[in-house]
């Protein structure tokens, strides 16, 4: 089945579904890459430094038998690497065997530690996240550029990114982000930060766009009404309200029959996604994914996030 595309502020297109990678575990992404591409027809692959299984999602690209150059592949710089962003990206690109990106996100707006008392979520001896205080994200970002510039990655974003945190980089950026990745789904739809990126010219992308493990989105009430409507799952209607907004949805899933439904998004009017657009408002909201970063991330509402830091001995 053909998805539709958008295109980037490069003038490439991206596809409007992708298979997401987040929390698939060893021994399951090869396959879970290899089917989506061969058998269930996508072209856009999501995976990142930190979930750990980027050499297993190479190996089921190249099970495929599909070019590389007809996938769009996506990864991400981790917190660790915000000082090295072009010694995370070797590392990626080495594991999944390729010499390019079509995207690289800058993960989290958060720099961490590197060589701390964990790779990824190095700590403080509180228990609170050891984060690089004397970093800037714009160094981040002109880093950024740089791999960018070399072709080393064809288009380049963020991630989990607030207008908050993308003002930080935008009035000094020579390369606008092409595109922001966050937590999106009509429990948390966002609208003021969508209106905001589409003004900027920036795709917006959904990790979760079915929420999370075992999401109440799935079993709403009004999500079924839709999908009755339409003759189909609650599944479809989820990733179909993101894609009538041209936002791409990024749907994580190692099962074989799933992954061939998550592409199928239900075709919705006006009426569903008006519908739908209003849960949050309607006393549905919910925020499904909040690490506890202790930092302002810039979110209105991530109360986790905007914590106070412990007080000082």
């Amino acid at each position: 089945m053909a998805v539709r595309s958008v295109k980037l502020n490069t003038g490439k297109e991206i596809p409007l579904i992708g298979l997401g990678t987040w929390q698939s575990k060893p021994g399951e992404v090869t396959e879970a890459v290899r089917y989506a591409i061969k058998e269930a027809g996508y072209r856009h692959i999501d995976g990142a430094y930190a979930y750990g299984n980027e050499a297993e999602v190479g190996e089921g690209i190249r099970q495929s038998g599909v070019p590389r150059k007809e996938i769009f592949i996506t990864s991400k710089i981790w917190s660790t690497f915000h000082r090295r962003v072009e010694d995370c990206l070797d590392i990626t690109l080495e594991r999944l065997g390729t010499d390019y990106v079509d995207l690289l996100l800058v993960h989290w707006p958060v720099a961490l530690k590197e060589g701390g008392n964990h790779p990824l979520f190095p700590t403080r001896p509180d228990g609170s996240r050891d984060i690089d205080e004397e970093w800037k994200l714009i160094d981040t970002w002109k880093q950024m550029e740089e791999v960018y510039h070399k072709g080393k990655a064809k288009a380049i974003g963020v991630s989990n990114f607030s207008q908050l945190k993308l003002e930080e980089i935008l009035p000094h950026a020579t390369v606008k982000p092409a595109t922001n990745q966050i937590e999106l789904h009509p429990y948390l739809p966002q609208h003021k930060l969508i209106a905001y990126l589409k003004s900027q010219g920036i795709v917006p992308q959904a990790y979760s766009p079915l929420g999370s493990t075992n999401s109440p989105l799935l079993k709403d009430e009004v999500v079924a009404e839709i999908a009755k409507k339409h003759g189909t799952e609650p599944g479809a209607v989820l990733i179909g309200w993101h894609v009538a907004k041209d936002v791409v949805a990024l749907p994580k899933s190692v099962t074989a029959a799933r992954i061939a439904k998550n592409i199928q998004p239900a075709p919705l009017d006006e009426e569903d996604v008006k519908k739908l657009d209003g849960l949050a408002e309607g006393g549905k909201h919910q925020r499904l994914i909040s690490p506890p970063w202790g930092v302002v991330l810039g979110f209105d509402d991530w109360y986790k996030a905007d914590v106070q830091q412990p007080p000082k001995p």
